[in-house]
């Protein structure tokens, strides 16, 4: 197996990623459970922060990382 060289990736792209996807697997994770729950309202609310979540994490990367 091959290494991949991470020595060009910044601290902060490093750590922006990093919360974006603590947050998007958060809210996707609650919005699951709440469905299994039962609970449809929050549960679509859930997946929709997850959405909004994702979409903010590729314009901020896009904007200010690209």
């Amino acid at each position: 197996m091959g290494q991949v060289d991470v020595t060009q990736v910044s601290a902060g792209l490093f750590i922006t990623g990093v919360i974006f996807i603590l947050l998007v697997g958060s809210f996707l994770s609650l919005g699951v459970l709440r469905f299994f729950q039962l609970r449809k309202r929050q549960g679509g609310v859930y997946l929709g922060l997850s959405a909004a979540s994702f979409v903010a994490m590729v314009l901020i990367v896009n904007t200010w990382f690209a």
